[in-house]
């Protein structure tokens, strides 16, 4: 049975500069870091023989993000650009409590995004969310997601619909 959610996890060939990234603009804080070589079991599970890595976890409210830079067989960095529609993970989205503030703060950062915020909900019925896409320094997309209406797609520890409960009423 599947409990949910517990983390996503991303490759880099720079992980001192993919976790400032997370910890610097996006507020996420580390909460584990570690380094493995000549472990055959972890050789079998990510199916790399004779792998070596390091890796460390950020946490940020429900999100959990594992970062890797494999030392063997060596990270090499990505298409910083790679299209969203290829297959694939195409992005992770981030709830914000004001989408144009972080937009701005993030911009004035450096930080690339495919456009400016939506100007409205995308859809105030269906998806009641005003949303941007960005990349983080290694190509990744990320999304920002500021609700603007009642959904059970919103993550808030009140929404019973996302903790798995039934909703009051």
């Amino acid at each position: 049975m599947l409990l949910g959610v517990h983390h996503v996890a991303v490759a880099t060939a720079d992980l001192d500069r993919l976790r400032g990234f997370y910890c610097t603009h996006l507020g996420m804080e580390q909460i584990s870091e570690r380094e493995w070589a000549d472990r055959p079991q972890v050789d079998a599970i990510v199916g790399l023989p004779g792998s070596a890595a390091r890796v460390c976890m950020l946490k940020a409210g429900n999100l959990a993000l594992e970062i890797f830079q494999y030392l063997q067989p060596k990270s090499v960095a990505g298409d910083a650009n790679r299209p969203v529609h290829i297959p694939g993970f195409t992005h992770f989205g981030f709830v914000v409590d004001d989408v144009d503030a972080e937009y701005a703060r993030l911009c004035a950062a450096g930080v690339r995004f495919h456009g400016a915020p939506s100007d409205k909900a995308i859809s105030p019925e269906e998806v009641p969310l005003r949303a941007v896409y960005g990349r983080d320094p290694d190509g990744n997309v990320f999304e920002l997601m500021e609700f603007v209406g009642e959904t059970p797609l919103d993550y808030k520890p009140g929404n019973a619909q996302w903790r798995g409960a039934k909703a009051a009423g």
